[in-house]
This record gives structure tokens, C-alpha cells and sequence, in this order.
């Protein structure tokens, strides 16, 4: 049993997938799959590319579903010459709930610096958004036995300029690079190790209280196979899932996994 006081976040990243048709269709499936009593026991948030987010947002509040909108990413400025760039508050006008900062794929392919994340991350509370900050180390760091150095030292430098009561608030991801689209994933005793030791770490940098209230997920080909092993673990408060989010009849058994866990 998790050890966190809030709820577990079960979080779909849909990448660079789905045009607004398609989000719809999938939006439409995922409310007749996840129910009140799921929607009762975990939050949900999806992740859409940016052209679909308005189209969710219509399906989402007309409907009065029980999903919370999120955002797979923005720019850390209000505005200015960034051509291709989002802004916070273009976000927060559509009601977004969730940002993604530091996500793996946007460190390794588009260059993001710690600096450029902690950034990120004090836009997006400016914002009045919940940031999921992301945290996780290559496959080489890995090897070499620097899990753990690498991952705190994101952690201390994404959480940099950040209160005590913003952090208690916020997500904190684990995704390891190494199991980002690979079908690897990490052992639930391994996940565990890590997240333990960032809820460590936020321990003696904000306090015993906001180390208790910040909720910690675990990414990196998580299915429904593996995630209630993954969530019993006690400092493991949610997921955030890539590839299989985009499966709604396999997102619907992964926001379930008390129900696996129930019936064995």
C-alpha cells in the first residue's frame, strides 16, 4: 500500500498520436470502459498532442466526464518569438490540469537541460497547473551503477526555486530511458528502489509531510500485465503510461489494476 496520502494518478501520454478524429473515437471508448467506482478509487488525466486538446477538452466538459486533461509539454515563457512553442497559459485557458516537464523523449531528442525543466515546472505552477516533472537515467548510467546520483540530481535541480507546498501538490515520474518504448521495463523491486529513494530525497529538501503528500509514478512500458505488481509497491502512487494508453480496452485494465489485484 502506497505510503503517499493522496490518490494514485493513472496518466496516458498519447505522444505524437491520434489526430482530433481519433482522440475523440478513443475518448468516446475510454468513457464506457472507466466507470464511477474506478473514477472513486484512481485520478486519470490524458495526455493529447496539442491539436487535439481543445476537441478533448469540448468532450470532456460537455460530457462531464471525470478525466483530467493534461498536456504532454510547453514553454517555460508567456510568450515572445518562439515560433512552434506553446505557452503555459495557453494551456491554462483550456483548462488543463496536468503538464508533463522533462519527459524523457523531449531530454533525448529535443535537447532539454535540467535548467530548461525546472523552468518548465515554475511556469506551469505559475500557471495554477499540477506539473508531473519526469526524472529517469539512460541505459549506460544504468550499467555504470549511477541510477540513483542521476535521478536525484534531477530531482534536486527540476524542484529548484520550488515551496514546500508546491511540491506536496506536484507528480514526480520515474521513467527510466532505457524502458521508454522498448517493452523493458524495470522490476517492481527496482522501481520501488528509485521512487523510494525520491521520496527520500524530497523528505530532506522540503519535510517529512511534503514527502508524504507528493505522488510518485512509475513510466516505462507499463501494461496491464505488470502494473499491479508495480502499484502495490509502497512508494509507487501512479503510472504514466505511453504506449498502451493508446489501447482503451488496455488503459481501462490499467486504471482497474485494483480489480487484479482484488481477485488474486
Amino acid at each position: 500500500m502506497s505510503v503517499s496520502s493522496r490518490r494514485p494518478l493513472i496518466s496516458g501520454n498519447w505522444k505524437m498520436h491520434q489526430n482530433h478524429f481519433e482522440a475523440i473515437q478513443l475518448m468516446q471508448k475510454l468513457t464506457f470502459l472507466v466507470g464511477k467506482d474506478d473514477f472513486d478509487a484512481v485520478d486519470v488525466s490524458v495526455h493529447p498532442p496539442f491539436t487535439d486538446i481543445r476537441s478533448v477538452q469540448t468532450l470532456i466538459e460537455g460530457d462531464k466526464l471525470r478525466f483530467s486533461l493534461g498536456a504532454q509539454h510547453c514553454h517555460f515563457e508567456e510568450k515572445g518569438a518562439f515560433t512552434g512553442e506553446v505557452a503555459p497559459g495557453f494551456l491554462a485557458k483550456l483548462n488543463v490540469e496536468y503538464v508533463i516537464c522533462g519527459h524523457s523523449e523531449r531530454r533525448e531528442i529535443f535537447g532539454e537541460t535540467d535548467e530548461m525543466v525546472n523552468k518548465k515546472v515554475l511556469a506551469v505552477i505559475a500557471n495554477k497547473m499540477t506539473p508531473i516533472l519526469c526524472v529517469g537515467e539512460s541505459l549506460e548510467e544504468r550499467e555504470a551503477g549511477n541510477t540513483t546520483e542521476r535521478v536525484l540530481t534531477q530531482i534536486r535541480a527540476g524542484l529548484a526555486k520550488v515551496s514546500a507546498e508546491q511540491v506536496s501538490a506536484m507528480v514526480i515520474a520515474y521513467e527510466p530511458i532505457w524502458a521508454i518504448g522498448t517493452g523493458r521495463t524495470a522490476t517492481s523491486q527496482d522501481a520501488q528502489e528509485v521512487c523510494g529513494a525520491i521520496r527520500r530525497e524530497v523528505g530532506v529538501l522540503f519535510g517529512a509531510e511534503t514527502a508524504k503528500q507528493v505522488r510518485i509514478q512509475y513510466g516505462g512500458s507499463v501494461k496491464a500485465a505488470n502494473i499491479a505488481e508495480l502499484m502495490a509497491q509502497p512508494d509507487i502512487d501512479g503510472a504514466l503510461v505511453g504506449g498502451a494508453s493508446l489501447d482503451p480496452d488496455e488503459f481501462a485494465r490499467i486504471v482497474q489494476y485494483r480489480l487484479h489485484t482484488e481477485n488474486e
